[in-house]
């Protein structure tokens, strides 16, 4: 598409000019430019020495006639009327780019478009010095020299090098979540520093940027949303680390990204830390990345010069859509479970714990009829069947992929801290528990998770009422002064819960243990206790086969080069070509004996 100049009804409305004042900003706009060309490999290379930056891509190109006007404020190919800026569907669109670039730098912009020979221009402080033709490939290249040069206090300013390439790398990460179609090179002076290979799925570039982010720890969600107005769809894709397998000490693996650029929308960040609330452990922070393609009439881009921050309509519609998608993927659903990674180190520990002499209980004495019988609310999720105790402490479930040992403490107390937090229900006590030597706020604290509590003389205060699920309990006392000790109501289920559940070292029946599992594997978030404590250890049969050696030892050693038929195959087994010679031969010598035996 042409390159034009935009009308001043256009420039009027447009936020204000692009800021370039570091490597970082120069990368960002030069990358926007070539995944808008649909480049599907994009080169940065870093001269820090010199101030210099190349971008090389293999997208459309800019045609001969259009490169001079590359360097022109307010010339672009994206937008050309007001009623563009509501419909935008590129990275950029106010044309200023390689503008303010060119008022910094010398900047030699070389390119070529299918079916022509390739063309470059040179400006030096925005004006073009030199314009020749420049054979290459199909794409674009441009390269920036002397970055504030004529600025020198903008370089005195600007942060060490090391810190600039951090940044680099952290944008060419996001860009790489939101285009992973696209392979991507970062080279410091000639030196590879970040490769990202292409892929059909966000969730496969999470392990090339961190090497610590396993792909059996995340789980990714894609699915059309349907806006309120019925007329218009969305796209979402979700990556969300497992809170039990993954999390980070800072909050700096929260990504937005809308419509191909990561963002900062600390609502659409909120619904995201409210999904992972008390299911990680304190000053653990999750990893989520959440890709929206929306229809850019919802959008407003002009927040912020470097586009970074947004307008977005119905926001609360978005923060309901991201909760309900990471509930959808924290939930134990067959479709969820992947292959799990079990490294050397763990499947020692966890055999090593075999060997050792433990109790077991095996629950007998159901019935077959109580076997049987299912759960509709079950449907949708992972059968887990309970079949043992180990310590009276561990519930040892079996599946169709291996066995799982679940702690039972935390898995009941993960049951019953969603049941408080959805139905909080305080009861009033025919007598009243009398509790001595209150303070001021503790009396508070018990009226503000809804206790009555009265003065009942001196140092003396009646509680005449009770939360419901602490009724079975004894321990009332110990109890009221546990929630008396602060914290909102919140940490009063919590604290509740952990109270009640069944307690580890209780034997548990069968019955008793599939209950256990069957009300856990329907929570919202089952990966984790309240507290942030993993619930649950799966022991995939693929493990177990490993460890009892469960394979075939292939050779002509053992006179076997195949597999054996598969159980119900009831075709005769194929014997080896070796074996089958061997055989000629010791028939044929078989044959020779009986005829040398013969009168």
């Amino acid at each position: 598409m042409k390159i034009k100049k935009l009308p001043d009804n256009v420039i009027k409305l447009i936020a204000a000019g692009e800021v370039i004042d570091s490597l970082t900003a120069v990368v960002r706009e030069l990358v926007e430019n070539s995944l808008d060309a649909k480049a599907n490999r994009i080169v940065v290379s870093l001269y820090p020495q010199s101030w210099s930056v190349q971008v090389a891509d293999n997208g459309e190109g800019i045609a001969e006639e259009d490169l001079p006007l590359t360097i022109q404020p307010h010339t672009t190919s994206k937008i050309f009327q007001a009623a563009d800026l509501s419909n935008i569907h590129t990275l950029g669109f106010r044309g200023e780019a390689l503008h303010s670039i060119a008022q910094f730098s010398t900047i030699t912009i070389a390119s070529r478009i299918k079916d022509s020979n390739g063309w470059a221009i040179k400006a030096e402080k925005g004006k073009i010095v030199q314009s020749h033709p420049h054979p290459m490939a199909l794409g674009t290249i441009v390269t920036v020299s002397d970055l504030f040069a004529n600025t020198p206090v903008r370089r005195q300013v600007s942060p060490p090098f090391k810190k600039q390439l951090k940044k680099i790398q952290i944008l060419l990460g996001e860009f790489a979540l939101c285009h992973p179609h696209v392979t991507w090179q970062l080279l410091v002076d000639g030196r590879l520093v970040l490769a990202v290979s292409s892929s059909d799925s966000p969730k496969k570039i999470f392990p090339q940027l961190v090497s610590s982010f396993r792909d059996s720890d995340l789980q990714f969600l894609e699915k059309i949303i349907h806006l309120p107005d019925g007329k218009c769809f969305s796209q979402l894709k979700l990556v969300a680390g497992l809170p039990d397998r993954l999390s980070r000490p800072r909050p700096d693996w929260i990504k937005i990204g809308i419509n191909g650029r990561v963002v900062r929308c600390p609502e659409l960040e909120t619904a995201i830390y409210n999904s992972y609330h008390h299911t990680l452990e304190r000053d653990r922070f999750p990893v989520a990345f959440v890709d929206l393609r929306i229809p850019p009439q919802q959008i407003d881009w002009n927040r912020h010069p470097a586009k970074a921050e947004i307008y977005l309509d119905n926001i609360s519609f978005w923060q309901q859509i991201i909760q309900d998608s990471l509930a959808e993927v924290f939930r134990l659903s067959p479709n969820n479970i992947s292959q799990r990674y079990f490294n050397k180190k763990l499947e020692d520990s966890i055999l090593k714990l075999a060997e050792n002499k433990v109790s077991y209980n095996l629950g007998g004495g159901e019935s077959k009829e109580e076997e049987k019988k299912t759960d509709k609310e079950t449907k949708g999720l992972i059968k887990l069947k309970a079949v043992a105790q180990v310590r009276n402490t561990y519930i040892v479930a079996e599946y169709e992929e291996g066995i799982w040992l679940i702690e039972q403490h935390i898995a009941h107390e993960r049951v019953l801290y969603e049941q408080l937090k959805d139905n909080w229900e305080i009861v009033p006590l025919e007598t009243p528990i009398i509790l001595g030597n209150l303070q001021e706020k503790q009396v508070e604290q018990l009226e503000n998770i809804g206790l009555e509590v009265e003065n009942f003389g001196p140092n003396l205060w009646a509680v005449r009422s009770i939360p419901k699920a602490l009724l079975n309990r004894q321990d009332w006392e110990e109890a009221l002064l546990e929630l008396s000790q602060g914290g909102d109501l919140d940490y009063a289920i919590r604290a509740v819960a952990c109270r009640t559940a069944i307690r580890n070292g209780q034997k548990l029946s069968l019955k008793q243990m599939q209950q256990i599992v069957d009300d856990w594997i329907k929570t919202k978030n089952p990966h984790t206790c309240p507290h942030g404590r993993p619930i649950y250890l799966p022991l995939e049969e693929s493990s177990l086969f490993r460890y009892f050696r469960r394979h075939w030892v292939l050779g002509i050693s053992h006179g076997i080069t195949e597999s054996p038929p598969k159980e119900g195959n009831n075709k005769k087994h194929k014997t080896p070509p070796q074996n089958e010679k061997m055989a000629k031969k010791l028939e044929s010598l078989s044959r020779r004996k009986k005829a040398d035996k013969t009168p």
